[in-house]
């Protein structure tokens, strides 16, 4: 496939940059426009909180195993092939899942969930591939989009509800639209030349390098309070005495405010002799943030929500620039994310779960949040050995 140039872009170029920018925008729906409704499921399904807890726990998970696939389908199909298949299966998953009953709920979920984790592995590459001389550029984009999707499914699935007979399953069912919609523009700029990768000769295993585990263990961490907030924050607000609708915005504004410290945390952060400030920095206005929603007083929730966003913001695109500057060299970045999004995301997928265990076993979110904190620490942790100027795969310096 034809190489971009930045400077001098093709229409094929344009049509590339759009439909990346569209297949962002649906790497989030799926996940964030459930916990605005997780109530109303959880009354409509007889849906314990253990069970809601598995309904948001599922497509984290789903992230993190499907992760390892994507190579080997980008192999047999292309890159931009197997982006197509999983737009249209994430598609087909997310019309269907509101309307077969608990069991199809929970399969639809994974399915998207695998789907997108698919997507995740496969678009950094592509991005580094084809618009070389703007990767840093395309990515700081890429992330906002991605956050935007993210809060506008987080801020409109309730009144969707609403306005669809305070029914959930077609506020659900709409996100598919964006995906159909990325889907015609993804196939669109497809030139039919294109041809499955090479397999690569064996390389060293990333599993036995120390620091590869601590960029996985900081994604999987910062990831876990990530998608706990998503599943769960318009839950804790509502049962804090928030109206369903606010509660959703709430979530929508804190996903949002996201954009400005994804795109500013990794610049400043460059500016730096390391990441290891910009993580702790991030990883404390995510624990301020959680806090303040959980405890404090509830009149300054808006607060609260807004620091958490923007905390939130940059510990992600940290860790997603942690996948680049651990590795000398674009193969072992593109190693180093599908190990660290597989490892991770796995491992993002019992916090959701655990909450709502520990929500169901003693009827109060107190011990939630403590968990939550031990999670934001660990991040910590785990950030200040990722975030040392070493490179995965080279002994470290006696």
């Amino acid at each position: 496939m034809t190489r971009y140039s930045a400077t001098t872009p093709s229409r094929n170029a344009i049509m590339m940059f759009v439909g990346m920018m569209l297949v962002a925008l649906n790497l989030r729906p799926a996940l964030t426009s459930v916990g605005p409704v997780l109530k109303a499921i959880g009354d409509s399904l007889s849906l314990s909180s253990i069970g809601q807890g598995v309904l948001t726990t599922l497509p984290v998970l789903l992230l993190g195993l499907a992760a390892p696939m994507a190579p080997y389908a980008a192999r047999r199909l292309g890159m931009e092939r197997t982006v197509l298949a999983a737009l249209i299966i994430l598609a087909l998953a997310m019309v269907i899942r509101p309307f077969l009953g608990v069991s199809g709920l929970f399969l639809g979920t994974a399915v998207a969930g695998g789907c997108i984790g698919i997507m995740s592995v496969l678009l950094p590459g592509i991005v580094k591939r084809d618009f070389p001389e703007s990767a840093s550029l395309m990515t700081g984009l890429y992330t906002a989009v991605l956050c935007t999707g993210a809060a506008v499914a987080a801020g409109a699935t309730e009144p969707l509800r609403i306005a669809f007979s305070n029914e959930w399953q077609p506020a659900l069912a709409f996100w598919t639209v964006p995906a159909i919609i990325a889907a015609v523009a993804w196939w669109l700029q497809l030139d039919g030349k294109q041809v499955p990768a090479t397999p690569r000769a064996p390389k060293t295993s990333l599993f036995r390098d120390g620091l590869a585990w601590q960029v996985a263990f900081y994604m999987g961490l910062q990831s876990s309070l990530a998608y706990t907030v998503f599943g769960w924050l318009p839950t804790i607000l509502q049962d804090r005495g928030i109206e369903p609708v606010t509660a959703g915005l709430a979530l929508s504004v804190s996903i949002l405010v996201q954009v400005p410290t994804a795109i500013a945390a990794p610049w400043i952060a460059s500016h730096m002799r390391d990441q290891r400030a910009m993580v702790v920095l991030v990883m404390l206005a995510t624990l301020t943030g959680i806090t303040g929603s959980i405890y404090a007083p509830i009149e300054g929730v808006w607060f609260w929500v807004v620091i958490l966003g923007l905390g939130q913001g940059g510990s992600f695109s940290i860790a997603l620039t942690l996948l680049a500057v651990r590795a000398r060299d674009t193969d072992t970045a593109a190693r180093l994310s599908g190990m660290a999004q597989s490892v991770g995301y796995t491992m993002a997928a019992l916090g959701p779960l655990l909450v709502g265990v520990l929500h169901e076993r003693f009827e109060s979110w107190n011990i939630a949040g403590l968990f939550l904190g031990l999670i934001a620490l660990g991040a910590i942790l785990a950030g200040l050995g990722a975030g040392r100027q070493l490179y995965v795969l080279e002994p470290e310096a006696p």
